[in-house]
């Protein structure tokens, strides 16, 4: 570790907060890869994920609210005071379906990924900016999911187990390469670790630990080519 001073943690007077992944890259750090959400199947996503729950929800309460509306003029004013402050908390999914839906939008801009050589970055947020980290030596598993949506749309959700939970990278577009990709950098990193300090080589043979953007397309255009003669010798 690099020598630290009085200064380390100083900011300069006025600095702007951190507001893209590149700001919080450290200076030995590189970037594999980044990307965002394919935004016509995030936002069909926040639109369709609670819309039939929300729907029968609505007319559950709203055959109730009808109710009241036809009879409220024989009821006391307090009683129909307490009956609006009732379902206004009742309706509470609508409320949650509505703000997803208004706010679909913002979030996809806030969105972005981004795998370096080090961690998986997560950048969200709706008023301010978040950034979340996923160290690889902390992740337990790299899972895939594809919808109907998604198969449709050539996309999927990668879900990531880590020591902090769970974490959710949603409508990728080449998510089969990128779980690959993913599991194969996990499963070299966590070997390598586990390699005794005092018998670890200057280079390790068995487990290569340094990636570049550059070979991580060889090998995927290397995985489409298998793919391709594979499909041409059925």
């Amino acid at each position: 570790m690099s020598k630290l001073n009085e200064n380390y943690f100083k900011t300069e007077e006025g600095g702007k907060e951190p507001a893209d992944i590149a700001s919080v890259i450290g200076a030995d750090e590189k970037i594999l890869w980044r990307g965002k959400p394919k935004k016509s199947v995030y936002i069909a996503g926040r639109v369709l994920s609670m819309l039939p729950f929300a729907l029968l929800w609505l007319a559950f309460d709203g055959t109730f609210i009808a109710m009241l509306c036809i009879f409220g003029s024989s009821m006391p004013l307090p009683f129909i005071i307490g009956i609006c402050v009732f379902f206004a908390f009742h309706l509470a999914p609508v409320w949650i379906w509505i703000a997803n839906v208004v706010t679909a939008n913002r979030q996809h801009k806030n969105l972005e990924y981004a795998f370096t050589d080090r961690r998986i970055i997560v950048k969200s947020g709706i008023i301010g900016i978040d950034f979340k980290n996923i160290f690889y030596a902390d992740i337990g598993s790299v899972n895939l999911r594809v919808g109907i949506i998604d198969k449709i749309c050539k996309t999927g959700d990668i879900y990531i187990k880590s020591r902090e939970g769970a974490t959710v990278l949603y409508d990728l577009e080449n998510p089969y390469f990128l779980v690959e990709r993913l599991q194969k950098i996990t499963l070299d990193l966590k070997m390598d670790a586990s390699y005794p300090n005092e018998l670890r080589p200057k280079t390790n043979s068995g487990f290569g630990t340094e990636y570049t953007a550059g070979e991580a397309e060889q090998v995927g255009n290397a995985v489409s080519a298998d793919n391709g003669k594979g499909k041409d010798e059925k």
